[in-house]
């Protein structure tokens, strides 16, 4: 881990070509453009939100891709798990092919896990894969979903039984986004937390258990170490197992 002069927390996750760092802290959103400007192919970007986050968050996020001289546009989804579907899939793919995308145009995926899930999937399969940044704005995106490069939609079947493994270029997560979560939506996050100090880390474990009431308050500090901390577990994990081949499916405990 890595603590900027601008105030931003960086962790690298290690996996060789597929590289990328995960940049932790109040208000990167609206420093999203000065983070990607020498990380993306081309200054073409597609943001895809949902209805209930692009209220709050996508006119800043493009404010600051404005302010680096990226272009943007954004597509916005519905709400809520039903999206993540073959139906919805198949309306993206359409919607961003009809934006004149190309190989080097990168899609910003902000919102929880739904639009992360979905966004990554488009951006692994649209002309074969091409680069998607995460823009988790839920606890529960921020130390699970959006690390790791899981992407997929859900079936008739099952949860997440089409997808791939398609590792995102950059991870911002910006920790004020959490403010405008109800608090049950807090503790969804938080149980994933808890899970790398039962898992992995004992010494976070016994952290959370005297900190763990001033991450769930908003506490700036114990809140953006909890994230980061969960984060480095999750990347050693996947790290050592890219494709849940025996070490990943530990981070499966309590799903």
């Amino acid at each position: 881990m890595s603590l900027a002069n601008d105030g931003i927390d960086t962790l690298h996750v290690p996996m060789g070509e597929r590289s990328y760092d995960i940049h932790v802290g109040d208000g990167a959103i609206a420093r999203a453009g000065n983070i990607l400007e020498h990380k993306l192919r081309a200054p073409r970007t597609v943001i895809v939100t949902d209805e209930n986050v692009a209220k709050d968050w996508l006119k800043p996020l493009q404010k600051s891709l404005d302010g680096a001289n990226i272009r943007n546009r954004a597509i916005v989804i519905p709400p809520g798990e039903h999206t993540k579907s073959m139906q919805h899939l198949e309306g993206l793919l359409d919607d961003l092919l009809a934006h004149n995308i190309d190989r080097k145009t990168t899609l910003i995926a902000l919102g929880g896990g739904v639009v992360g899930d979905l966004t990554g999937f488009a951006a692994a399969v649209v002309m074969r894969g091409i680069d998607f940044v995460q823009v988790p704005t839920t606890l529960l995106s921020q130390v699970d979903s959006s690390v790791g490069g899981k992407t997929g939609i859900d079936t008739r079947y099952g949860k997440n039984l089409i997808g791939a493994f398609h590792q995102p270029r950059a991870v911002i997560t910006d920790t004020l986004t959490l403010d405008t979560l109800p608090m049950r939506e807090r503790l969804c996050g938080y149980a994933e937390v808890v899970k790398y100090g039962v898992i992995n880390d004992r010494e976070f474990f016994d952290w959370l258990q005297v900190n763990g009431k001033k991450v769930l308050a908003g506490d700036t500090g114990a809140r953006r170490e909890a994230i980061m901390r969960s984060c480095a577990n999750k990347a050693e994990i996947v790290a050592a197992d890219e494709r849940e081949a025996g070490l990943r499916a530990l981070l499966n405990l309590g799903h």
